[in-house]
């Protein structure tokens, strides 16, 4: 396989057709066309389906392109760091985090990493100072959203420096630093009378449509526990893989949801209102890097400031050592009477394989 033929698949997946494809990369039509037969021959199966001048991908070329999106991305990457070695610039920092902490957590502490933390510089003048005080002095920051899982993949392959993600994971060949803990909350709309309540009973949802989590294996469990022990049983259910989804569709008037207080709080939305429930269910989450390399002075300053930003943003933040992360798996995951490690126990620095 040649780098030129998966960029041509990779245009092709992207565009949705060979023309278009053509376009992105600088070559005609029949070069793109001919690059992919070539790659087809090289792997033994046809990568589109081709009905006259359209095309679409087969079931195989959707599992291929999976492999094929990290690889470019990672020459991609090399590329612009051999860019910045030229340029004797600074490394590009690569974060990978869930879609909520991405969106709700990663932006504060970036922000409040400035040296400066006033708000007055604009312009070019201020747009670059404010770059300056990034981790690292980094020229440029890559931030991908994926799922845990895939988070996970990311930091173990090096294609990302630093992990956010919800806890807990069982992986080896990565550190974690720090765990953090935040309970769940309501959304519900400013018209809604629920609204009105400082707490919102989590028996308040009986008979209502619940916006809730979709993954059975991560917080929608803690979720459906907590529901059956509170003796909730739903009008209708919506769930979706994003809170930010959650949260769009508590405004549209769709119902309530129940939720990770991340998006909830780091990412406000008019017309809703965010209170607390009744019923203690956890949400965790915290910073993993690779095991096998260790992290730069930058990261680790990172790291702290991430936290630091969780602190400020959710009221009852509750920062873990990351020697808990067993007993939190098994009292997750593993034995039923086992309970998880007291609130409020004291943290320390040491990191542990995750």
């Amino acid at each position: 396989m040649e780098i030129r033929q998966l960029e041509a698949f990779a245009a092709v997946m992207t565009s949705g057709s060979v023309t278009a494809a053509g376009r992105l990369l600088g070559r005609s039509q029949p070069a793109i066309t001919r690059l992919i037969q070539e790659l087809e021959s090289e792997i033994g199966f046809a990568l589109f389906a081709r009905s006259g001048p359209r095309v679409s991908p087969t079931e195989r070329g959707f599992l291929l392109y999976e492999e094929v999106e990290h690889a470019l991305v990672g020459l991609q990457q090399i590329r612009a760091r051999a860019a910045e070695i030229a340029r004797e610039e600074n490394r590009s920092l690569q974060i990978a985090a869930t879609p909520a902490l991405a969106a709700g957590l990663l932006p504060l502490a970036l922000a409040s990493h400035r040296p400066d933390h006033a708000a007055a510089a604009t312009g070019a003048a201020g747009a670059a100072g404010r770059m300056a005080g990034l981790p690292g002095h980094a020229s440029h920051i890559h931030i991908n959203s994926a799922s845990p899982e895939k988070v996970v993949h990311s930091v173990l392959t090096g294609a990302a420096e630093i992990g956010l993600t919800s806890l807990p994971l069982e992986h080896r060949g990565v550190t974690v630093h720090w765990i953090g803990q935040a309970a769940c909350v309501a959304a519900v709309r400013a018209d809604d009378p629920l609204a009105a309540q400082a707490t919102i009973a989590l028996s308040a949802c009986s008979g209502r449509r619940i916006v809730t989590m979709q993954n059975p294996y991560r917080l929608r469990r803690r979720l459906d526990e907590a529901f059956a022990r509170a003796g909730v049983e739903p009008a209708a259910l919506i769930d979706t893989n994003s809170s930010l989804n959650a949260l769009t569709a508590v405004r549209a008037g769709l119902g309530i949801a129940v939720l990770e207080p991340v998006t909830a709080r780091g990412v406000p939305l008019a017309d809703i209102m965010v209170r607390p429930i009744d019923a203690d269910i956890p949400f965790y989450f915290g910073v993993i890097t690779p095991q096998a390399r260790p992290a730069s002075a930058a990261v680790l300053a990172l790291i702290d400031t991430l936290a630091d930003a969780a602190r400020a943003l959710l009221p009852d933040f509750t920062r873990r050592g990351p020697e808990q992360h067993g007993a939190l798996l098994q009292a997750l995951y593993g034995d039923p009477t086992a309970t998880e490690p007291a609130a409020g126990t004291p943290y320390d620095t040491e990191h542990t394989d995750l």
